[in-house]
């Protein structure tokens, strides 16, 4: 027999657990000074433990920016690739509820790469580093040879999923 906290007051006897499990201190909560639990002190039937909800472990699990091996791993990673292209460009991305402030390098036949820029600083500080230039896409967008390149790489891929139908 598993149990769920209680509601209104008494405890739930169940066969099987619901979308919970005991709680344990992952270490995104211990980072982020939170447990995800669910408190249930006061419910009185004496088998009261803390629950973690499903998605709990998975919220907290890119918190903090990553480490300082993943950025220099990324910043070898664009160093490489602004060698291998010629025109690139960087186009600064904002933060969203996904993911920290991006940097989009954008060459000049349209292919692209993104990766994470460690804040506004950080994308000028690796746009001085790589010496192109550094564009907010919020103010003057995307460019028209990205969309083109995209484009033109669907078609590709359309191409060759009909030639191996029909060998």
């Amino acid at each position: 027999m598993s149990w769920l906290p209680c509601t209104v007051g008494r405890s739930l006897e169940v066969s099987d657990p619901i979308l919970s499990r005991p709680a344990g201190r992952f270490a995104a909560d211990v980072a982020t000074d939170r447990s995800g639990t669910i408190e249930t002190e006061g419910c009185g039937s004496g088998k009261e433990r803390p629950q973690v909800g499903l998605f709990d472990v998975l919220r907290g699990r890119r918190r903090g920016g990553g480490t300082a091996t993943d950025r220099a791993a990324d910043l070898r990673y664009l160093q490489q690739w602004v060698a291998e292209h010629t025109g690139v460009e960087a186009f600064v991305e904002p933060k969203t509820t996904v993911t920290d402030v991006t940097v989009v390098l954008v060459a000049a036949d349209g292919e692209w790469t993104r990766r994470r820029a460690g804040g506004y600083a950080g994308a000028r500080r690796l746009s001085d580093r790589l010496k192109i230039p550094i564009y907010d896409v919020q103010k003057v967008g995307y460019p028209q040879r990205m969309r083109d390149y995209d484009a033109r790489k669907r078609i590709e891929r359309k191409r060759a999923a009909r030639e191996e139908l029909d060998r």
